[in-house]
């Protein structure tokens, strides 16, 4: 009888018999470690060499890894490089532009699986990755070995409710990085930059998945260690970075650039030139700002144009903040309605088209772009649009 009991009382408890808020505590610790260790090192110094780490963090993250979710260095590396450099077309191995959000969202990681069998990704996008004899004979040799293990060790640490807890972990990685950040990070959200894809920022505070949350700012500055970038963003991920690098076990090699500014300059100059296309995406985003300065102004008199609906105005106004070379003919052809209504507003659109070709005209002499843009400059300032000539004096004044 006192046998069966033990035995009851293991299954219940295991050897260490948590309560149930301390088990769902010890929960949200490990897999917190989880989201640590993919966002740290798999994705920002592995992926993309944003920092170095030290052998200890580094070997820790690895085997932490390893050990809760069965992935393989070289292979997360890989496919995260191929999302970028093929990101949302047809060679994206996880894109819902063009497999649909429900299939990324739900099947995540079966696509992740998936690509992980091509070796051609892997060869391409697998370059300096680790190659040591724990990684050959351990981690990439036996690599679900590592949570069969852990199995074990939750059902002896905490009794049934240990498999509850193994399985939580091995759900959380396939639901938060591969179905949250790759399917609802370029479907849904807001964003601070008009990047070349469609990623967005899920929410302006990332700490439940370690900061990937702010995926706009991180296809903008893909290889900088620190993921948010507005004053009301909180990235945790690049917290623990910093945490490191006190203790002398971490180094971050990239930021994202941050403009300086000459208040005092009062004509565009060549170092003008080079400080705007360095930093056009800030360039772009205040633009952004200015022209919905000008669409406030503009909405009072487009409300009494009688023909023009509210809902063709609610559409017009995100329209207009679409970079302009995504625009499909539909669209293009609802600005041209729109702005028989607005010269204001048409100036805005036009003049964000020709400030956004300075930094793609490669074939241009540097004293061209420059002449352009301090012709862009005069024609902003003299357009009589007060948005337009703020912005025109802050963008000659970057140095």
């Amino acid at each position: 009888m006192n046998l069966l009991s033990s035995i009851l009382a293991f299954l219940s408890h295991g050897i260490v018999g948590l309560t149930a808020w301390q088990v769902v505590i010890y929960t949200l610790v490990v897999t917190h470690i989880t989201i640590a260790s993919v966002t740290i090192y798999l994705h920002r110094h592995q992926a993309h060499r944003a920092l170095d780490l030290h052998a200890i963090p580094s070997h820790f993250f690895r085997f932490w890894l390893w050990l809760t979710t069965g992935q393989v260095t070289k292979e997360w590396a890989a496919i995260h490089r191929k999302h970028h450099a093929k990101c949302d077309t047809a060679e994206d191995p996880h894109s819902p532009v063009t497999r649909g959000i429900r299939k990324v969202l739900f099947e995540g990681a079966e696509l992740y699986r998936t690509e992980s069998k091509n070796m051609e990704t892997m060869e391409k996008y697998g370059h300096g990755t680790p190659d040591d004899w724990m990684e050959r004979n351990v981690y990439t040799r036996f690599s679900w070995q590592g949570v069969s293990i852990l199995l074990v060790i939750n059902f002896a640490l905490f009794g049934v409710i240990g498999v509850t807890i193994w399985a939580i972990q091995m759900a959380w990685i396939p639901i938060t990085a591969a179905g949250i950040i790759n399917g609802i990070g370029h479907y849904w959200g807001y964003r601070n930059y008009d990047c070349a894809d469609a990623a967005t920022n899920i929410i302006p505070f990332g700490i439940l998945i370690g900061g990937e949350e702010l995926h706009n700012n991180h296809h903008t500055f893909a290889t900088s260690a620190k993921l948010s970038s507005k004053w009301y963003e909180f990235d945790i991920g690049y917290f623990y970075i910093r945490c490191l690098e006190t203790l002398g076990l971490a180094k971050v090699k990239k930021l994202p650039p941050k403009p300086a500014f000459d208040t005092a300059k009062m004509v565009a100059d060549l170092d003008t030139l080079q400080s705007v296309i360095a930093n056009r995406y800030d360039v772009m985003a205040k633009y952004a700002k200015s022209l919905k300065h000008t669409w406030r102004e503009e909405l009072a008199s487009l409300k009494d144009k009688a023909e023009l609906e509210s809902r063709f105005l609610k559409s017009s106004r995100k329209l207009l903040q679409r970079e302009p070379g995504k625009l499909e003919a539909s669209h293009k052809q609802q600005l041209v309605e729109l702005f028989q209504h607005s010269k204001a507003l048409e100036t805005m659109h036009q003049m964000r088209v020709e400030l956004g070709a300075i930094w793609e005209r490669s074939h241009f002499t540097r004293d061209q772009l420059l002449q352009q843009l301090q012709d862009w400059c005069n024609r902003a300032e003299a357009s009589g649009i007060k948005s337009l000539q703020e912005f025109s004096f802050r963008l000659r004044s970057y140095a």
